[in-house]
Parts: C-alpha cells; structure tokens; sequence
C-alpha cells in the first residue's frame, strides 16, 4: 500500500517507542482524526513496538499518507521472529487494518480519516513534525495520564447522558404501558362488540336465507298450477279460444314460466348461502353434457351468423362430478355469453390442466364485453351491467353469483376477463377426479377463507362432504351436530385457536376419536404428536396423504393412544 512519506523512525529501546507513539498521536492530530481516534492511533503503535522489542529486532518505522488514511509500515530485523500475539490483537482492534508479513519481516498498520474535514498536504504535516522533541518517558507517561484524565471526564460526562436518557426511557416506558393497557381494553371491547355484530349478522342471513327459501317454495306452487292451466288451455282438449284469447294465455304462461325460473335461482341461491348445497358425484361424460348443451341452446342464438362453438378435448373422457350442478354452470353461462354476443361465436371448450389435476372449461364470446370496473360487481346478486342491450335482455342478475357458488360447491372456481366492445371469457376449474370418494367427512377448521376454498378444491371427490369453520368454536359445534372422519385444523385461529381446539376435543368422550392434521404458515417443533401440513405451496397428493396417514394411525391406536 503506498502513500507519500511523512517521517521515519527507529525502534531500538523503550524509549524508541514513546518517541513513535508521540509520532503516531500528533500525525492523528495533524491529519484531522478525533481525540479518541489518536489515542488508539498511539497505543496500536505503543503495541507494535513493544511486539519488535520482544522479539529481540530493532524495528524501522515508516509514516505515509495515501488519500483518506494513515499507513504506518514496520520493518524489523533478524530476531525471534513475530508471531500473532495479544499486543498484534489488540492493535487490531485499535486500527481499521493490521497486516504480518512474517516473510517479509514486516507489520502494516492502516488507520482511517473519517468524517469531511480537509487534512493538509504532506509537506505541511513535515513541517509540523520537524521542531518535534524527542519524547522521554516521563513526558509521555504524563501525557498519557492527560489522556487518561480527559478520557475519565468524557466517560463520567457520558454516564451523566445514559442516566438521564435512562430516567427518559423509563418515563416513556411507564407511558406506553399505561396506553398499551387502555389499548388493550379498548380492543377487548371491540373484539365484544364485533363478536356481537357478528351474531346479529348471522342472525339477520339466517333469516334472509329463511325468508327466500320459504317464499320460494310458497311461490313455486301457483306457478305450477298457472302453468298447468295455461297448458290445459291452450293444449289439445281445450275449448277453442280466439287468436287474441291465445295470445294472451300465452303471454300468461310465458310470464309464469319465467317467474319460476327466477324463483328457482334464489331458492338454489339461498340453499348455496346456507352451505346446503351438497354435490352428489358421479361418473359424467362431458362430451355428452357438452352436446346436449348445444341442442338446448341452438335456439338461444340471437343472430344469424352468431355460432355456437364446442370442443371437448379427449382427455377430458369422464370426470367424477355432479352432473347436474356443472350442467347448471355451463348453461348459464352459454346463456349469458349468447345473449349479448350479436355476431361472431360463442365457444366452450374443455381440457385438462394436470399440473393442477383440474378440467378447465372456458366460455369465450365475440360479444359487447363488460367495461373494467364492472368485472367484480357483475358477481354481486341482482347486478346488471348498464347498456342498450342490457335493456333488452332478460336476466335477474343472478345467474353469474349462482354459478359461482355451484362452482365452489364443486371444489372449484369460476374467474371472468373482459374486454369492452371485444369480448368475454369465464374460466371454469373443476377438479379432475376419476373415481369414487376415499373418506365420508373432512372438516376444515381455519380463520383463512382462501385456504379453506383451497382445501375444498383439493379435497373434493376424496371426500364425499366437505365441512368449513371459520374458528374454534365454530368448529366444535360443527363436529357436535356431525362427527367427522377427519379434521383439518389451523393452529392460530380467532377465539379458540387450533391447540386449545385439540385440547377440547380430548376432553370429549366422541370427538377424542376424531383423526386431528395440524395447518398452519408456521409449524413448531412440538407438532410431532399431531400429523402436520404447512399451506406454503400445499399439494394435493401431500395433503391426501396426510389425511390417509392421520386415519390409519387412529384406526391403528397411534397418534394419539
């Protein structure tokens, strides 16, 4: 490392090395280094030199500026050699940079100029250095009683700081635990208050669910019998009616038939917000649902020259599924999309994901598409998008919410993208399963309503009924009403979290039995007793054998016998 020269010295006795450490000290000074960093300047080089004395060598020492530093080089002659000792160690620790170069006899020592103070020229620190005494021991141990002076004020000075900011931090901590503490009432109270909002809106769906299920019903049956008279009437047997009286009737009959559409939906609507939408797989041959599609909807074609495109890809085959829950889907869908598709071609197609073990359905359309901010609303229950054509259309705006809901009933989901005056597309993921269900009943227990959806999805045609609770006590009451084969459960859930759920379960003489797999983003150590899963990148085939290993183990007497 090089640099221009600001002096040399010799080391041959102690009092060699008070004159280089002197020497060290007011270079420091002279370069702009801080009071402290010139004392450990000078004791690193009190430290080497008193390293090449023990070695039986007499040293020459060396001084250079290079830039943003100060190089101190230590040549030594023959003698025991220098080895890495205490006094090397130290020097370390005093300086930025300490170097041995036992083959080359000689020791670098690099020290630092740190902030933005301009230091002199060489020459000018030259001649601060010349009319420089030679240092006797009893000055040098006076000057370092100084230093040890001014270094004793500037600690007492310091402790002064650390007292009072001490005394500050404790003031400030007492402050904080005071508001912490009314924080946390404040929270127990809301987290009351939500709980009991909470009821009141499971109170207030429950009702809602009640009252369309209810009028559904109540409606369905007059809707049936307006029909049936309408049917009476203008059938073969009737008396003969007028073209106009035909008209009518007919008119009557088309309003009925329409009305009990409608009911059906928000019957179906209600029975999927109740979660009593339960599917009932079987064996389905998509080419054939796929076709039977397209002979009742040939007619819905709006438009000469509007085409109704299907392709099925053969791998598809058949899918364990309930037929008349994904019936209901793409129809509504093909519905919808030949509604307001004018020219051009409506398209569904089906094919296989396997990275996904999914049958990904896809209805595209040629039609008027949805405008951006609407592409979330058109999912909430009686939306429509405004438009000339949406005007006349006929619709309740229920279709799309419904299929979505069928959809998730069937451990799927359904996503749409639109392009305004381009076009739309609805993708439907449905898994891909293949034969009967493995388990009765799996109940996932998880404050996580994206993982339970998942969960659903990965479960579903392994296990004939899927059950969700949201926390602890929630899950309970679902086990109470319906024991199942296995549960899912999180560890860090609201109210009751996942091990004191565990622990209520043990305590009851039914639900002990029930095969516990522990979820959770993080997982201790501890969870050896329990099978565990982390949702990080969860897989289907790892989840179904866990489940399969939780089962087995209990029927075995293991987990937790």
């Amino acid at each position: 490392m090089t640099g221009e020269v600001l002096t040399r010295a010799d080391i041959s006795g102690d009092q060699d090395v008070f004159a280089v450490r002197r020497l060290g000290r007011r270079i420091a000074e002279l370069v702009g280094m801080e009071s402290q960093d010139q004392i450990r300047m000078a004791t690193a080089l009190s430290e080497i030199g008193r390293e090449v004395l023990a070695s039986g060598a007499e040293g020459h020492v060396t001084f250079s500026l290079a830039e943003d530093r100060v190089v101190v080089t230590v040549e030594y002659g023959d003698g025991h050699g220098m080895r890495p000792s205490e006094g090397l160690t130290l020097a370390g620790r005093l300086v930025d940079e300490v170097t041995l170069a036992a083959e080359e006899r000689r020791v670098t020592l690099v020290k630092r100029v740190t902030g933005h103070r301009r230091s002199p020229s060489a020459a000018d620190i030259r001649a601060e250095l010349a009319p420089l005494a030679p240092a006797t021991a009893l000055d040098e141990l006076r000057e370092q009683n100084k230093e040890l002076a001014r270094t004793l004020e500037e600690v007492l000075r310091l402790n002064g700081e650390l007292e009072e900011t001490n005394q500050g931090v404790m003031a400030l901590y007492n402050q904080l635990s005071a508001e912490l503490e009314e924080t946390n009432r404040g929270v127990v109270a809301l987290y009351a208050e939500l709980d009991e909002k909470s009821s009141q809106l499971r109170t207030a769906a429950e009702a809602r669910q009640r009252f369309w299920a209810s009028v559904s019903h109540e409606l369905r049956m007059p809707l049936t019998s307006i029909i049936g008279l309408v049917r009476l009437m203008v059938g073969a047997g009737g008396e003969p009616l007028t073209e106009e009286q035909e008209h009518q009737v007919n008119l009557i009959g088309g309003s009925a038939e329409t009305l009990l559409v409608l009911v059906g939906e928000l019957l179906d609507l209600a029975k999927a917000e109740s979660g009593r939408l339960d599917p009932e797989p079987s064996l389905v041959d998509v080419v054939a649902v796929a076709e039977a599609l397209r002979g009742t909807l040939h007619t819905a074609v709006r438009a000469e020259g509007v085409g109704l495109v299907i392709e099925v890809s053969p791998e598809v085959g058949e899918m364990l599924v309930d037929e008349v829950m994904l019936t209901r889907i793409l129809r509504n869908l093909l519905s919808n999309a030949l509604k307001f598709t004018q020219e051009g071609e409506v398209r569904l197609s089906a094919e296989v994901d396997p990275a996904m073990a999914e049958v990904v359905f896809t209805i595209s359309d040629t039609g008027v598409g949805i405008p951006e901010e609407f592409l979330e609303r058109v999912f909430e229950e009686f939306f429509q998008v405004p438009g000339p054509l949406q005007l006349k259309a006929k619709g309740t705006g229920l279709g799309l919410p419904y299929a979505r809901r069928l959809a998730e009933a069937l451990g799927g989901t359904l996503e749409l993208s639109s392009t305004q005056g381009e076009g739309t597309m609805v993708k439907l993921r449905v898994p891909h399963r293949m034969a009967s269900p493995e388990i009765g009943h799996v109940l996932v227990a998880d404050d996580d309503a994206g993982f339970r959806a998942l969960a659903r999805r990965l479960l579903f045609g392994f296990a004939a009924v899927v059950d969700e609770a949201a926390d602890g006590y929630e899950a309970l009451e679902r086990m109470r009403e319906h024991v199942p084969d296995v549960a899912l459960v999180d560890l860090f859930m609201p109210r009751l979290d996942g091990a004191a759920l565990r622990q209520r379960m043990t305590e009851d003489e039914i639900l002990r039995e029930v095969p516990v797999v522990t979820v959770s983003v993080a997982l201790d150590e501890q969870e050896s007793v329990h099978l565990s899963l982390s949702k990080h990148g969860l897989r289907r085939d790892r989840l179904l054998e866990t489940v399969r290993e939780a089962v087995a183990a209990r029927r075995g007497g293991g987990a937790d016998d």
